[in-house]
Protein backbone atom coordinates (compact mmCIF):
# COMPACT_ATOMS: atom_id res chain seq x y z
CA UNK A 1 0.00 0.00 0.00
CA UNK A 2 1.32 3.18 -0.99
CA UNK A 3 0.36 6.09 0.85
CA UNK A 4 1.28 9.81 0.39
CA UNK A 5 2.57 11.50 3.94
CA UNK A 6 2.14 15.46 3.93
CA UNK A 7 3.56 17.81 5.98
CA UNK A 8 1.34 20.48 7.54
CA UNK A 9 -1.96 22.01 6.86
CA UNK A 10 -4.37 21.49 3.73
CA UNK A 11 -6.55 24.54 2.96
CA UNK A 12 -8.71 25.66 0.24
CA UNK A 13 -9.70 29.03 -0.61
CA UNK A 14 -13.18 30.96 -2.02
CA UNK A 15 -13.56 33.94 -3.06
CA UNK A 16 -16.31 35.45 -4.31
CA UNK A 17 -17.61 38.61 -5.51
CA UNK A 18 -21.08 39.81 -4.09
CA UNK A 19 -22.94 43.08 -4.17
CA UNK A 20 -23.22 42.48 -7.87
CA UNK A 21 -26.22 45.11 -9.39
CA UNK A 22 -29.50 42.89 -10.42
CA UNK A 23 -28.31 39.68 -8.67
CA UNK A 24 -25.71 38.51 -10.76
CA UNK A 25 -23.82 35.80 -10.30
CA UNK A 26 -20.09 37.15 -9.54
CA UNK A 27 -17.01 35.85 -10.38
CA UNK A 28 -15.07 33.44 -8.25
CA UNK A 29 -11.64 32.32 -6.99
CA UNK A 30 -11.14 29.05 -5.92
CA UNK A 31 -7.41 26.97 -4.68
CA UNK A 32 -5.63 24.82 -2.62
CA UNK A 33 -2.62 25.68 -0.87
CA UNK A 34 -0.67 23.62 1.75
CA UNK A 35 1.44 25.08 4.69
CA UNK A 36 3.55 24.09 7.25
CA UNK A 37 1.36 26.11 9.63
CA UNK A 38 -2.19 26.01 11.31
CA UNK A 39 -3.22 29.06 8.99
CA UNK A 40 -6.18 28.59 11.62
CA UNK A 41 -4.29 29.32 14.74
CA UNK A 42 -1.77 31.88 13.02
CA UNK A 43 -5.45 34.11 12.37
CA UNK A 44 -6.57 33.83 16.26
CA UNK A 45 -2.95 34.51 17.21
CA UNK A 46 -2.89 37.57 15.36
CA UNK A 47 -7.01 38.53 16.36
CA UNK A 48 -5.27 38.83 19.80
CA UNK A 49 -2.44 40.42 20.02
CA UNK A 50 -1.95 42.35 16.65
CA UNK A 51 -4.04 45.30 18.04
CA UNK A 52 -5.73 45.31 14.92
CA UNK A 53 -9.72 44.77 14.48
CA UNK A 54 -10.25 40.85 14.31
CA UNK A 55 -11.06 41.06 10.38
CA UNK A 56 -7.74 42.86 9.24
CA UNK A 57 -6.12 40.71 11.36
CA UNK A 58 -7.55 37.89 9.98
CA UNK A 59 -6.53 39.90 6.14
CA UNK A 60 -2.91 39.93 6.80
CA UNK A 61 -3.10 36.59 8.77
CA UNK A 62 -3.83 34.99 5.14
CA UNK A 63 -1.91 37.37 3.25
CA UNK A 64 1.37 36.73 4.94
CA UNK A 65 0.77 33.25 5.15
CA UNK A 66 0.05 32.72 1.28
CA UNK A 67 3.49 35.43 0.71
CA UNK A 68 6.14 34.25 2.76
CA UNK A 69 6.41 30.32 1.70
CA UNK A 70 6.32 31.79 -1.96
CA UNK A 71 8.68 34.37 -0.93
CA UNK A 72 10.90 32.21 0.79
CA UNK A 73 11.19 29.65 -2.14
CA UNK A 74 11.74 32.69 -4.58
CA UNK A 75 14.08 34.64 -2.76
CA UNK A 76 16.64 35.26 -5.03
CA UNK A 77 14.12 36.18 -7.82
CA UNK A 78 14.36 39.84 -9.06
CA UNK A 79 10.65 40.22 -7.95
CA UNK A 80 11.12 39.13 -4.13
CA UNK A 81 15.57 39.76 -3.71
CA UNK A 82 15.34 43.69 -2.49
CA UNK A 83 12.29 43.22 -0.52
CA UNK A 84 12.74 39.88 1.32
CA UNK A 85 15.05 41.23 3.94
CA UNK A 86 12.55 43.82 4.78
CA UNK A 87 9.47 40.98 5.17
CA UNK A 88 12.10 39.04 7.16
CA UNK A 89 12.59 42.11 9.54
CA UNK A 90 8.66 42.78 9.69
CA UNK A 91 7.76 39.47 10.41
CA UNK A 92 10.39 39.27 13.18
CA UNK A 93 8.79 42.52 14.57
CA UNK A 94 5.06 40.46 13.87
CA UNK A 95 5.98 37.62 15.79
CA UNK A 96 7.74 39.33 18.69
CA UNK A 97 5.33 42.10 18.78
CA UNK A 98 2.15 39.32 18.71
CA UNK A 99 4.11 36.64 21.34
CA UNK A 100 4.75 39.51 24.33
CA UNK A 101 0.73 40.43 23.64
CA UNK A 102 -0.92 37.02 24.39
CA UNK A 103 1.90 36.53 27.01
CA UNK A 104 0.45 39.67 28.62
CA UNK A 105 -3.27 38.81 27.81
CA UNK A 106 -2.76 35.16 29.48
CA UNK A 107 -0.56 36.89 33.05
CA UNK A 108 -3.81 39.30 33.18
Amino acid sequence: MNTILRKGHQYRITIEEINLADNQTGQTLDFEFQDREDVLNVVEKLQKGSGLEPQEATKVALGLRLLGPIMMQNRKHQLFAEFMPHFKNFMHHLKSTVKQAVKQQAIN
